[in-house]
């Protein structure tokens, strides 16, 4: 299977934060970019505010803006479920794994 991970642009980042329903801060903690304390006290992003910048040349990476679209509930046509884990079989021991 081919995943299609097209890079965003910053308007289209921007409208999937929104639609998430995240601020910045909120949109680069989940993907662990750095967050710091701006001039009037609120928690900022520099790089998430420069990836959604018109004018910033920087672009979010396709399988980044993927996992964004996965974590949010937004991705076209994949979901994040969890992993069942199967019971080993009974004649399973520590060596067959």
């Amino acid at each position: 299977m081919t995943l299609d991970m097209p890079i965003p642009t910053g308007e289209q980042l921007k409208a999937a934060r929104i639609a998430a329903g995240l601020n910045q801060a909120q949109a680069a903690e989940l993907l662990g970019f750095a967050v710091q304390t701006g001039s009037r006290g609120g928690l900022q992003s520099r790089t998430w505010q420069a990836l959604e910048s018109p004018t910033d040349d920087r672009n979010m990476q396709g399988p980044v803006f993927a996992m964004f679209l996965l974590l949010t509930g937004q991705h076209p046509t994949l979901v994040l479920q969890p992993k069942t884990l199967a019971e080993p079989s009974s004649g399973a021991d520590s060596t067959d794994l």
